[in-house]
C-alpha cells in the first residue's frame, strides 16, 4: 500500500473536460488528463483493502458491481502512486487487452464497488487506467509481443468488435495464427462505429490494429461472412471459428404510422452514418444528419446520450430524450446500498451539453411515442407522445397524456433483441430463445463443429467490459479445443 493515509489527504479529481460551449463545435475527445503527480496522488487514495470488491464482479441486487475482467486495481494503483508506471501497465494488461478502450468508454463498475465510496468518493481507478496505458504507449512500453512458437493452428474470428479483438489477441499470444473477419471496412465493432468520436478517438483503435498486426493477427475487413463468403468454406481452411458478431438487431418502436416514413433511424445506424462522415466526408455526403431539426431521440442510457451528444454537434434545433421508466432517485435509496450499483439519476456529458445550449435537461421520463406523423412528401414532421406507467410488469399509456411536439429526426435507441441470424446460420449455429447463439451452460461451444461464440452475439447485449471478457473466456476455451490444454488466463 503506498500511502496508507492517501483516502485522507487527497479529494478525489477527475479529468477535467472542455466547456461545454467550446467542445460542442467539433468531435474531439473533451478529456483534459490531470498532471502526472496529481494522478500519482489519486492513485494513492486507494487503500488496497482487505476484500478488493473493485476487482471482484460480484452480483448484488440482481446487477453486477466491480470489474468483470478483475483487473487487479490495488496493484496497479501502488505502482502508480509510486511512479513505476511500466509496473503498473504491466499488472493491468495482465488481465485487460485493450484498457484505451475501457479506460475510455466503460461505465467504471470497479469504481461504484470501491470502499471510498460508501460514505465518500471511491478511488478514480478509470481514469489512473487510462493514464498508464496512454503513458504506456507515449513512452514505447507498449511493444509488440510475437510469439516465439506457433502452434500450426489457423483461427477464424468473425467480428472485429471488442469480443473478437480480445479473443484474437489471446489466441494469437497463444502462438495459433489467427484471421480476424470484419464485413465493415474498419475494424472495432461498436467502438468504431456505435460510439461517436468525442467518447473514443477512431486514430485510437487504429493504433491498437497496427500493434496486433506487427504481433502477427490478420484482419480482412470488407468481408461480409455469411454473404461474401460461405461458412463452409472457412470451416473448411481453419480449426476452429470463434463468431463475435454482436448482438445487432434493433428493437423496434411499435408507434403507429412509421412504415415509410423519412426521417427515422435507428439510434446505432444513425450513430455509424455521423462516424462514416466523420471519417471520410467525401464518401458520406448522403448519410443523415441532425442540421436543422427537431430532435426525439427513444431510449436511455449510453446510446441514448451519444446520440444526443452527436446530434448537437451536427446543429439540431432542439432536442427530447424520451425515457420509458420513471426518473431514478438523485440519492441512493435505503433497499440500494453500497456495494450495490446504485441505481441513481446520471446526466452524463450530452445531458450536460443539452442543459447548456438549450436551457433544460433534454430528458422526458416515463413517456414513449404513440404516433408519428409525416408530410405530404412522406417526411417526418412531428410525433404524439404519451406518458406510460407499469402495471403487472407492462408498459401500459395513461389516457389522455397525449401531446404532439415537432419532430424532424426519430432516433430509436431502445436495444437490440438478439444477433444476427444469417451468420450462424451459414456456420449451422443455433439461436436461442434470446435470439443470442446458444452455447453449451457456462461455456462458448455452440452445438456446431468447431464453432465458438463470444461477446454481445452470446450474451445478449451488455458493455465493452464484459465482451473483451467474453472474449478472453472463449479464447481459453478454444484453445483447449485445440490443444488438449490451455495456460491462458480469462
Amino acid at each position: 500500500m503506498g500511502k496508507p493515509t492517501g483516502f485522507l489527504e487527497y479529494e478525489r479529481k477527475q479529468n477535467a473536460d472542455v466547456p461545454v460551449k467550446e467542445r460542442i463545435q467539433n468531435f474531439d475527445e473533451f478529456h483534459i488528463p490531470l498532471s502526472e503527480e496529481a494522478r500519482r496522488e489519486q492513485a494513492a487514495r486507494c487503500m488496497n483493502c482487505g476484500v478488493p470488491l473493485c476487482q471482484s464482479a460480484v452480483r448484488l441486487g440482481g446487477m453486477v458491481t466491480g470489474c468483470p475482467l478483475h483487473n487487479l486495481i490495488p496493484e496497479y494503483n501502488d505502482h502508480l502512486y509510486r511512479g513505476h508506471y511500466a509496473h503498473a501497465l504491466a499488472r493491468l494488461v495482465k488481465t485487460n487487452n485493450f484498457p484505451e478502450f475501457t479506460g475510455r468508454v466503460c461505465p467504471a463498475l470497479c469504481e461504484k464497488a470501491c470502499i471510498n465510496g460508501e460514505y465518500g468518493e471511491p478511488v478514480t481507478c478509470h481514469d489512473n487506467e487510462l493514464f498508464l496505458i496512454e503513458t504506456g504507449f507515449a513512452r514505447g512500453y507498449m511493444k509488440p509481443q510475437i510469439p516465439a512458437v506457433r502452434s500450426g493452428k489457423k483461427v477464424a474470428v468473425i467480428g472485429a468488435g471488442p469480443s473478437g479483438l480480445a479473443a484474437a489477441d489471446q489466441l494469437n499470444h497463444r502462438g495459433h495464427s489467427v484471421t480476424v473477419f470484419e464485413r465493415e471496412d474498419r475494424i472495432g465493432g461498436l467502438l468504431m462505429y456505435g460510439i461517436p468520436n468525442m467518447k473514443l478517438d477512431k486514430s485510437v483503435i487504429s493504433r491498437r490494429r497496427r500493434l496486433m498486426e506487427e504481433e502477427g493477427v490478420e484482419f480482412r475487413t470488407g468481408v461480409d461472412v455469411g454473404k461474401d463468403v460461405d461458412g463452409a468454406a472457412i470451416l473448411k481452411e481453419y480449426d476452429a471459428v470463434l463468431l463475435c458478431c454482436g448482438a445487432k438487431e434493433p428493437r423496434k418502436l411499435s408507434a403507429v404510422g412509421m412504415d415509410g416514413v423519412k426521417g427515422i433511424a435507428f439510434a446505432v445506424d444513425f450513430l455509424t452514418g455521423a462516424t462514416r462522415r466523420l471519417l471520410s466526408p467525401e464518401t458520406a455526403k448522403s448519410v443523415l444528419s441532425a442540421a436543422g431539426k427537431d430532435v426525439v431521440v427513444v431510449g436511455g442510457g449510453d446510446t441514448g446520450n451519444d446520440c444526443i451528444g452527436t446530434v448537437i454537434r451536427q446543429g439540431c434545433r432542439s432536442v427530447t430524450a424520451l425515457e420509458m421508466m420513471p426518473e431514478p432517485p438523485a440519492e441512493r435509496a435505503a433497499d440500494n446500498p453500497w456495494p450495490e450499483w446504485p441505481k441513481v439519476k446520471k446526466t452524463d456529458y450530452g445531458h450536460e451539453e443539452a442543459i447548456a445550449k438549450f436551457g433544460s435537461d433534454p430528458r422526458v421520463y416515463s413517456t414513449t411515442v404513440k404516433e408519428v406523423h409525416a408530410d405530404k412528401k412522406g417526411v417526418l414532421k412531428s410525433v404524439t407522445i404519451v406518458s406510460v406507467k407499469l402495471e403487472n410488469r407492462k408498459l401500459v399509456e395513461i389516457p389522455g397524456t397525449e401531446k404532439e411536439i415537432p419532430c424532424g429526426l426519430l432516433l430509436i435507441a431502445a436495444g437490440f433483441t438478439g444477433c444476427e441470424k444469417y451468420t450462424a446460420d451459414t456456420f449451422g449455429a443455433a439461436l436461442s430463445a434470446r435470439g443470442t447463439v446458444a452455447a453449451e451452460p457456462e461455456g462458448y461451444r455452440t452445438g456446431a463443429d468447431k464453432v465458438f461464440t463470444a461477446g454481445d452475439m452470446h450474451r445478449g447485449q451488455s458493455l465493452v467490459v464484459w465482451a473483451i471478457h467474453e472474449g478472453r473466456c472463449a479464447a481459453r476455451e478454444v484453445d483447449e479445443y485445440l490443444m488438449g490444454y490451455s495456460n491462458e488466463e480469462e
